[in-house]
């Protein structure tokens, strides 16, 4: 029993690590481009350190596997990889523009677009005669919902007085904000499409580690050509012992932490699952700045992260009872199709 319990928990507590991680990733990101590290450089050196660490994994891994790496795989992680380094490049882009916070809001908009996504491409279902599919749904909505009243509704301050001058990690102008905001949605919309993308890929080939390792060498390939074109002063190559050294370490080793856990995690619950925690994000970040960065705590703030965390339960509540379904109606399947031949038997008798 115990085992079992674990073994259902686990997606759940590598995923909050996951979040946990990525608004750290944000907010060291946030601090290095504020000292004048180039966010193409930051994804490139970071993509490079990733692969670095996901080679020798990939070759421990890769003498039990059994799966041949196809022309039509490489390319189908190939276009994974493109669609991971635009939306890594908006990421950063959008965080120096706008700020971690930010980012995080709009994370929110992940569960609704993966959602819409794979009921197009049916790889989620909804069936309005089941409870399940209706918590699902209601679950999203919910989640995007508290998301949104969490970024855009303050209320009464509840800790910590607000000051009239912001801490300068968040401070940005409106343009620049509106800019920000702008290739968050970007970077959105590319982790969707990533979490489809990765969901149909290991159908075909389900080495992760392999998965992994590739991935990150077309994403590190695809990084340093866009640098290359874009970054012109060789001087903005130079990383210094300082936090821009820090925030290149942080970033190479949490992208390959997140990046295998998400695509386990997809592999083993589907990219809803995965996508349905980005939404915490925004409430990891309001908790970290209440604590570290002495933010004032608005009601709304506390309102949003108590829908936040029901739309949540909601969702996983409704594909439990989905799989729950699933396997009582394949139980009943195949004792039908065990009991037919001891009918058949029994009439000739």
């Amino acid at each position: 029993m115990m085992s079992r319990f674990m073994e259902k928990a686990l997606p759940f507590v590598v995923m909050v690590l996951v979040v946990l991680s990525q608004v750290a990733n944000l907010i060291v990101s946030k601090m290095a481009m504020s000292r004048g590290l180039s966010f193409f450089i930051l994804a490139l050196y970071g993509d490079l350190l990733s692969t670095l660490i996901s080679l020798p994994f990939a070759f421990i891994f890769s003498r039990s596997n059994n799966f041949p790496v196809t022309f039509a795989v490489l390319c189908k992680i190939f276009l994974l990889a493109l669609v991971g380094c635009v939306g890594q490049i908006c990421e950063f882009a959008g965080t120096k523009y706008g700020s971690p916070t930010l980012a995080t809001a709009m994370l929110t908009l992940v569960p609704g677009l993966t959602f819409v996504l794979a009921l197009i491409l049916r790889m989620e279902t909804v069936n309005w005669r089941s409870s399940g599919s209706h918590a699902k749904t209601i679950g999203t909505l919910a989640s995007i919902a508290g998301a949104f009243v969490l970024t855009f509704y303050y209320g009464p301050p509840i800790l910590n007085k607000p000051s009239s001058l912001p801490t300068l990690l968040f401070l940005s102008t409106q343009q620049s904000w509106i800019l920000g905001a702008f290739l968050l949605a970007i970077f959105a919309l590319c982790c969707a499409i990533w979490y489809i993308l990765q969901a149909a890929i290991l159908k075909v080939y389900p080495a992760k580690m392999m998965i992994l390792c590739f991935h990150f060498v077309f994403l590190t390939i695809q990084s340093a050509l866009v640098s290359l074109v874009t970054v012109r002063d060789w001087s903005a190559w130079k990383i210094y012992p300082d936090i821009t050294l820090f925030a290149v370490l942080f970033s190479g080793c949490t992208t390959a932490f997140r990046f295998y856990v998400m695509i386990w995690c997809i592999w083993k619950e589907g990219p809803l699952f995965v996508s349905m925690f980005k939404p915490l994000g925004i409430l990891v970040s309001a908790v970290v700045g209440v604590i570290w960065f002495s933010d004032t705590l608005y009601l709304g703030s506390i309102i949003g992260g108590v829908i936040i965390v029901v739309g949540f339960y909601a969702v996983m509540w409704g594909k439990s009872k989905e799989n729950i379904t699933i396997v009582e109606t394949l139980g009943n399947s195949a004792s039908s199709s065990q009991n037919t031949p001891l009918l058949q038997a029994h009439t000739q008798n």
